[in-house]
């Protein structure tokens, strides 16, 4: 390749050398890969706006509350104490995504990515029916402001807000929950000012994301680009043009009828540029893997369709390796990709034996802070304490007090002695124990502590008691 050729990757190819914006007006893909593509998008976005109304054991199928520190994850409650699961939850996150891009590099941006199906399959579709396909597109962008100019933007403006407000209204279903978002709208906006201001500043982020930030997220904001410079190696499966076929010994030359491309030594590649205008990101595939594809898969329908047109093998542009096109070497599970398995085979293991092992009452049961123990009458010393119950479950656990398991003494409610914790909430209170001084083994005894609720134990925890240092 040519310094000529290669200055692509000296800059964005969204920038002009001006420095201004080079807005990308993509043809309108089609063909069997596009149309796999419309139905895993569709299936995704019927998951995205079903989840928040779905609800197992009266849990929310998925919500993130960040401010009331409340998450569901297919059903299953997620509190502050159970941060561990979260973290780890995580880790298994990085560790797939670190797995499946140096398998497949980025098939998950053009394929299962919110900012692509919201921008290719939902305001991309849009555009087309309203300004028509890529040179009418153009035509429009360069036209003078007139009423058919006007008419077009104002209709497809106003329909991107619409879109962008029911976006933002499925979203803070995930953050406030389903049941309120309804409530909010049934008492109406002037009841709630501050949520539907911040629904307006959501939905103007997301109107100004898919109206014209649009693939800029995707070049510029999304760091996942950068992470195929480090993870991706010559055996991974990527959106690449074959230029071993495409270029042959003299490179690309033009289609022309009753050629035999073969013997004068030209490539299979026509060189009519249509992987490129059908490109969202507005790249050449054949100069090779670039950080703005998102592998979309729109350039290999699109070549071949030409292939077919101009009767030559499909599969100019396909996902194959970079091992694949010069060694013909088919794709293999390396070492590397056996290490990231294991590893997310046992963070897996860890994160669903501990998901078994969660009880669905915690309890936590603390020496209130700055007291010291008290020596009643009867050689008795008395500890107080205080509290905490989080029920994680959406029934109420009734009934409950506490028992002294070890060693021998009793345990004492501030105002009441048994009491309920209701659905998903948190009982506060305070409590003594008291405990003979002959059963105690010195000034720091460790004790363990039964939850019950109707006589039925269903969660035990620890404790820490102090008496004085005369009776070790």
């Amino acid at each position: 390749m040519s310094q000529d050729q290669d200055n692509f990757r000296d800059s964005i190819g969204t920038i002009k050398e001006d420095g201004k914006r080079a807005w990308v007006f993509p043809k309108k893909p089609s063909g069997k890969l596009y149309n796999y593509r419309k139905y895993v998008s569709y299936a995704l976005l019927t998951f995205l706006i079903a989840s928040p109304f779905i609800k197992i054991n009266g849990n929310q199928f998925l919500m993130f509350n960040v401010l009331e520190r409340r998450f569901n994850i297919f059903g299953f409650p997620f509190y502050p104490q159970d941060f561990h699961l979260f973290v780890i939850s995580m880790i298994i996150g990085v560790v797939f995504i670190a797995l499946f891009t140096v398998a497949f590099g980025r098939i998950f941006c053009g394929w299962m990515c919110p900012q692509t199906i919201f921008m290719e399959m939902v305001f991309r579709r849009i555009e087309y029916w309203i300004d028509g396909d890529r040179g009418s597109q153009i035509k429009l962008d360069r036209q003078e402001w007139n009423a058919e100019k006007i008419r077009k933007r104002v209709l497809k403006w106003f329909i991107f807000f619409i879109i962008s407000f029911i976006i933002a209204n499925v979203f803070l279903t995930y953050l406030i929950g389903s049941d309120r978002l309804i409530q909010y709208v049934t008492d109406g906006p002037t009841q709630h000012i501050s949520t539907m201001v911040s629904l307006l500043i959501f939905t103007g982020v997301f109107y100004f994301v898919f109206a014209w930030f649009r693939e800029q997220v995707c070049i510029i904001a999304c760091p996942y680009g950068r992470m195929q410079g480090v993870l991706l190696d010559n055996k991974s499966i990527v959106v690449a043009y074959d230029y071993e076929r495409g270029e042959a010994e003299n490179g690309r030359k033009k289609w022309r009828k009753n050629e035999d491309r073969e013997a004068l030594g030209n490539g299979d590649c026509i060189d009519c540029n249509q992987c490129v205008n059908v490109c969202p990101t507005g790249i050449d595939i054949r100069n090779g893997t670039q950080l703005e594809c998102v592998n979309c898969t729109a350039c290999i329908d699109e070549c071949d369709t030409i292939m077919e047109k101009v009767n030559l093998p499909k599969g100019l542009i396909r996902y194959a390796s970079e091992d694949e096109i010069t060694k013909k070497e088919k794709f293999k599970f390396t070492p590397r990709l056996k290490g990231y398995t294991a590893v997310l085979v046992i963070l897996t293991g860890v994160l669903v034996g501990m998901m078994f092992l969660r009880n669905d009452l915690e309890a936590n049961i603390l020496r209130l802070p700055g007291q010291l123990y008290e020596h009643k009458e009867g050689n008795i010393i008395s500890n107080v304490y205080t509290y905490k119950l989080l029920n994680k479950t959406t029934k109420p656990v009734v009934d409950v007090h506490f028992e002294l398991m070890s060693p021998k003494g009793e345990i004492k409610l501030v105002r009441t002695d048994n009491f309920d914790v209701a659905p998903e909430a948190l009982a506060e209170g305070t409590l003594f124990i008291e405990i003979n001084a002959s059963a105690l083994s010195g000034d720091k005894n460790n004790l363990k502590i039964g939850v019950y609720s109707n006589d039925k134990l269903i969660e035990t925890t620890t404790a820490r008691f102090l008496a004085p240092r005369s009776y070790k």
